[in-house]
């Protein structure tokens, strides 16, 4: 579904991305994690049309990305979960949610955007609940489910999430991530980038590690997890006991 080959992405004349390729099948969960300032977000920003120069080939579909800008990419199937959320906090949670579906409503698809936006909290109920508040009066908790809840309402075939358990507490974060596997049985294709490999990789089903705008290791989730080299590098205690026993 995604291709990226031989991605070098450059700050400046810093290069940030050095060379990188990979691939994401369609309905599969793929993470791609690292230390800070690996390259991850980079490489998402890239994917999705918010980074204005790379090199290399991005292909979503069979077709390359190249010269598309955010609103094309959002259009051709691919929605993103930004890192730190980006909600507008004085507007109301349904009106953050419409947001989401913006270029589907140049097209007059307002029945079908109101169905999915029943569809959105129906799937984290808490927004029906906070639907009229501003968005800035939800907890951070909430706040990553209206962020998820707005990129779903694009309607994309590929979700890319930028650190989505960044600043929550382990129960929010279990939450978050099994909505995450519950969109992948419903069909959705996940890129997931997160620090937090032990979360992320517990429910991948393939997974690349990324060191200073390179790939470094790359194969099954559960390989990974095993490894060695992961395991002392990336692989911290905070989360072991956990998630323990989760399949």
């Amino acid at each position: 579904m995604l291709r990226i080959k031989n991605l070098r992405c450059y700050y400046g004349r810093i290069m940030a991305i050095k060379g990188v390729s990979l691939s994401v099948m369609e309905g599969e969960i793929i993470s791609l994690i690292g230390a800070n300032g690996a390259g991850k977000s980079t490489l998402l920003e890239a994917a999705c049309g918010l980074l204005p120069s790379w090199k290399g080939e991005i292909d979503f579909q069979g077709n390359s990305l190249k010269g598309c800008d955010g609103p094309a990419i959002v259009r051709k199937g691919i929605s993103l979960v930004p890192e730190g959320r980006l909600i507008f906090p004085p507007m109301s949670v349904t009106d953050n949610l419409k947001l989401g579906a913006y270029t589907r409503y140049r097209k007059r698809q307002h029945a079908e955007v109101a169905r999915d936006l029943e569809m959105v909290i129906d799937l984290f109920p808490i927004l029906r609940e906070r639907a009229n508040q501003p968005a800035g009066t939800l907890s951070g908790g909430e706040q990553q489910m209206l962020a998820i809840g707005r990129a779903l309402m694009a309607r994309p075939r590929l979700l890319a999430l930028d650190e989505p358990s960044m600043g929550l507490a382990p129960l929010m974060v279990e939450k978050i991530l099994d909505t995450l596997q519950l969109l992948k049985k419903e069909g959705l294709t996940i890129l997931l980038v997160e620090q937090n490999a032990q979360a992320a990789l517990k429910i991948a089903d393939r997974g690349y590690v990324l060191e200073t705008g390179k790939i470094v290791l790359q194969g099954n989730a559960s390989d990974l997890l095993s490894d060695v080299e992961v395991k002392r590098a990336y692989l911290g205690k905070d989360y072991e006991e956990f998630y323990e026993g989760r399949d």
